[in-house]
């Protein structure tokens, strides 16, 4: 663990209510698996959020997974106050006070279209990919059948330009998208408005633009601002040269919530399999 790593996240910690704690979920606080329905966080993540809740001005789940999902996955407390916020589809849904999920209004003309892809493409891709339809998009996946890659990639170009839906790559996955102009860089603006220090932790390609994100602040703002990338195997480079921070798998994201959930520790212990980025 190198030295440092405490300074670097201790800006986090002096003005707790004026700081947002943004993260993933897949490859951050949950494990990569094969069979999307099948992740889960954690063990104490969920807890482990409700904590950062009560003391921090923001904490946020931003996730390409349907907020239903992440409403489902990481449920709140009972009898508590639930101060976690859950956004989905890249910040086209959200989990509000009430429960249920709230689409952006302009994602909603949408619905019909996003149908109609998934039904064509479920119909003609190979045994072994997975078409999981998220309301507004779709995606495609084909970690259970790598040699379907590049046909799968072919066929969504083809629905791409027919439905003028916008195609992102992901992990052994491709996704169609509405051509909005909303990612995980236009929710962490948002959710960064008015604080005066920020993270975010992720793993993707399609956490790129929160990273920019966090960069604009620190730049434009004066925003104290840490960039953690939660590493794996597959972990692109990309992701890797812009993280101020890279820990090793969910766990490790885990350790750096826990030591913010504690203000560093009296012991000034950094997260195991830390590395600076």
């Amino acid at each position: 663990m190198p030295p440092g790593l405490a300074e670097l996240l201790t800006p986090l910690v002096v003005e707790p209510a004026a700081t947002a704690l943004i993260t993933d979920f897949d490859g951050t606080l949950s494990p990569i698996v094969s069979d999307p329905e099948a992740a889960r966080p954690l063990d104490g993540v969920a807890d482990l959020l409700q904590r950062l809740a009560r003391r921090f001005g923001v904490v946020a789940v931003v996730s390409g997974r349907p907020a239903a999902f992440l409403a489902e996955r990481l449920p709140p407390t009972r009898g508590g106050t639930d101060r976690v916020r859950r956004i989905g589809l890249y910040g086209m849904e959200e989990v509000g006070p009430d429960g249920a999920v709230h689409l952006a209004d302009a994602a909603r003309p949408w619905l019909a279209t996003v149908s109609g892809v998934a039904g064509r493409l479920a119909d003609e891709v190979p045994s072994g990919v997975l078409v999981e339809v998220k309301g507004v998009a779709v995606t495609l996946h084909w970690r259970r059948a790598p040699d379907a890659e590049d046909g799968v990639v072919s066929r969504v170009a083809d629905e791409a330009a027919r439905s003028g839906l916008v195609p992102h790559r992901g992990r052994a996955s491709i996704e169609l998208r509405p051509p909005l102009e909303i990612d995980k860089g236009t929710v962490v603006r948002g959710l960064t408005e008015g604080c005066r220090a920020a993270c975010f932790l992720g793993d993707d390609l399609g956490d790129l633009p929160a990273y920019a994100a966090l960069a604009r602040r620190s730049e434009e703002d004066g925003m104290r601002t840490v960039g953690v990338a939660v590493r794996d195997a597959e972990t692109s480079p990309d992701v890797l040269a812009v993280a101020d921070l890279v820990v090793d798998g969910p766990e490790g994201a885990r350790e750096v919530l826990g030591w913010l959930a504690t203000a560093g520790g009296s012991d000034g212990r950094t997260p195991a399999g830390a590395a600076g980025g």
